[in-house]
């Protein structure tokens, strides 16, 4: 039996239904392995017969899969498992009215690097798909990394030099997206997409002090 993927990108409007119900949320969490809605009514000390509507709800959604069966007692159990250890719910749920980095003015916004990160999320959803279901494996490339800043200026010429590094190996190691006379380049197309921020406070004590400024 294959395990749970450990991520899916839920894009349809059922999907998104039945992720947001807070009590499914939960049996999804107590479908990490398999069991039977029987076995989560127990355990969530909750009516049989409403954890089998919601496991079924679930299933035709899409986010739990029959997983064998066995035996209780005199009774015989379908088990179910989650499809995925993780979800996300994707932008295009939202259809035109989904955040667009192109309608933000102010690209140094919290509100322009929102709107990148669900292009991103967007694009990278359908190529994955479109990749499964070729058969293939998406190559990809990330970069997370952690560090301070200790005064705007400090955070002000790295962004600089990022900047002009950036450019610098692009410019010397990809090959444009577009040619001069407009039409695509050779190649496929790709997208590069930098974002820093300040990550919220996780406690007290993340500061020296247990100050819980950013600059």
């Amino acid at each position: 039996m294959a395990a749970p993927a450990s991520f899916a990108l839920l894009d349809s409007a059922s999907g998104a239904a039945a992720i947001l119900h807070p009590l499914r949320r939960r049996i999804l969490e107590a479908l990490e392995s398999p069991d039977s809605a029987a076995g989560v009514a127990r355990r969530l000390r909750l009516p049989r017969q409403r954890l089998n509507y919601h496991v079924r709800e679930l299933a035709r959604a899409g986010l739990v899969r029959r997983a064998g069966r066995r035996r209780k007692r005199n009774m015989v159990e379908q088990c179910y498992v989650a499809t995925a250890r993780s979800y996300a719910l994707s932008p295009e749920l939202l259809g035109r009215i989904g955040a667009d980095a192109r309608r933000v003015e102010d690209t140094l916004s919290a509100a322009y690097l929102l709107a990148l990160a669900s292009q991103l999320q967007s694009e990278l959803g359908r190529a994955s798909r479109e990749a499964a279901a070729q058969g293939k494996r998406l190559t990809t490339l990330s970069v997370n990394s952690e560090f301070r800043f200790e005064s705007a200026e400090q955070r002000a010429r790295f962004a600089r030099a990022l900047q002009a590094a950036v450019v610098e190996v692009i410019g010397r190691l990809a090959s444009p997206a577009r040619r001069d006379d407009g039409t695509a380049g050779a190649g496929r197309l790709y997208r590069l997409v930098l974002g820093c921020y300040p990550i919220p406070p996780r406690g007290a004590s993340e500061e020296p002090g247990g100050e819980r400024k950013q600059p």
